[in-house]
């Protein structure tokens, strides 16, 4: 494997969704690094544009562009507006997403859970891949989880939507393989960010968790933006349409 470069993205332009906080912060900090030019994108325009201005005055180049992901006529005015502002795009990484009511099957909410984890990466992918593939190919990255690859009764829609999105990965990967863009997914476990503090904080949560994990550990930020890093980057050339844990190797024991 050959790590990526404080230089290996250079000129290649990258959006990220969800990019103003948590792991999709992490991802942007981590392609601007690496030298790429960086789309940050949410729904809320003011910490879009905050997030842009802190990569900028460390020496990078970034952008603001606000979407809701949900809204397809915003979906096809992030990718306008990066062509325009940045004249091609490279690389795409789909991590907005949601979590849902615990526990619940309510259609309202269900809808909702897949309209953002699901469909609009459907929408998202469809408008920037021929893009990516007019500029001689690139890597999408879609956010998964460790969620998709065993049951969960808790978080039911969100594990199906992304149970989704890591067949969306192969079929993309399939359709786009001749064009030379990759598409893979990745799939986190449980990652320090502030939306696990909740489970972080349950002592017998964390017993049984560190107990099906064979590393001991929680995830950070870090783990799941290097591992993006490496799918976006030229060394990782030959690997399409698979969907790679983050997970310290919760998904491969039963905890004995």
């Amino acid at each position: 494997m050959i790590a990526p470069g404080p230089d290996s993205l250079h000129g290649r332009t990258a959006i990220v969704t969800g990019s103003t906080r948590g792991i999709g912060l992490g991802i942007a900090r981590a392609l601007a690094g690496a030298g790429a030019k960086v789309v940050i994108s949410s729904e809320d325009a003011d910490q879009t544009e905050r997030v842009a201005a802190e990569l900028r005055a460390d020496g990078h180049e970034a952008h603001a562009i606000a979407c809701d992901v949900t809204d397809g006529a915003a979906l096809e005015a992030l990718v306008a507006g990066t062509l325009d502002r940045c004249g091609g795009l490279d690389i795409l990484v789909c991590n907005a997403g949601i979590t849902g009511k615990a526990g619940s099957w309510e259609l309202d909410d269900f809808d909702r859970v897949m309209a953002v984890n699901l469909r609009s990466m459907v929408v998202l992918t469809t408008l920037a891949i021929p893009h990516i593939a007019a500029r001689g190919g690139g890597s999408v990255v879609l956010m998964s989880s460790l969620s998709a690859l065993r049951g969960n009764g808790a978080i039911n829609a969100y594990a199906l939507a992304k149970a989704g999105v890591a067949q969306l990965a192969r079929n993309l990967a399939v359709q786009w393989g001749p064009d030379n863009v990759r598409v893979n997914a990745l799939a986190p476990g449980l990652i320090a960010t502030p939306l696990s503090e909740p489970l972080m904080a349950d002592e017998s949560f964390m017993t049984r968790r560190m107990q099906m994990t064979p590393l001991r550990r929680v995830g950070t930020v870090a783990d799941v933006a290097a591992a993006c890093l490496f799918l976006a980057s030229p060394g990782s050339s030959f690997i399409t349409g698979q969907q790679i844990a983050v997970d310290g190797g919760t998904s491969i024991t039963d905890g004995s």
